[in-house]
């Protein structure tokens, strides 16, 4: 087990639509499943969400080549419907996401402690790209 001090990394990302939207596009398995992977050449075909405090989760993120995938899962600590979710992933780090209703649409600030086994600009950059993926699926489905 490793000691030491933890390193919390911030991603942040407006998403032009409302938090009611944000929301059920972020936490409804039939949504994860089509924006939870950083790049085009992976995929999440499956997802599960029991989102409440003690409930768990888990999303299947593979290449879409077949050469690489792992479970991403966790149990969530606390849920306010439009407003938070703090969860504990399967390694024990921590993660807390806000979501910030605002006039144009919804901020949204994603807080997780670093793993160790990769540099932290890799770490950023990942979470980064989900939250991008996240925001072009959501402005695109609100538009629909």
């Amino acid at each position: 087990m490793e000691t030491g001090n933890k390193v919390t990394i911030t991603v942040e990302t407006v998403v032009n639509v409302p938090v009611g939207e944000v929301w059920k596009y972020w936490t409804e398995p039939q949504h994860i499943t089509k924006w939870s992977f950083a790049s085009e050449d992976w995929h999440a075909p499956k997802a599960e969400n029991d989102l409440r405090a003690g409930g768990s989760f888990l999303t299947r993120m593979e290449a879409k080549d077949g050469s690489f995938g792992f479970d991403f899962g966790g149990v969530y600590d606390e849920v306010k419907t439009n407003e938070l979710i703090s969860y504990t992933l399967g390694d024990g780090r921590k993660v807390r996401i806000d979501f910030i209703s605002q006039e144009n649409g919804t901020k949204i600030i994603e807080a997780f402690e670093a793993e160790s086994t990769n540099p932290v600009e890799m770490q950023e950059a990942g979470w980064q790209a989900f939250l991008g993926n996240f925001k072009k699926y959501s402005e695109a489905s609100n538009e629909e």
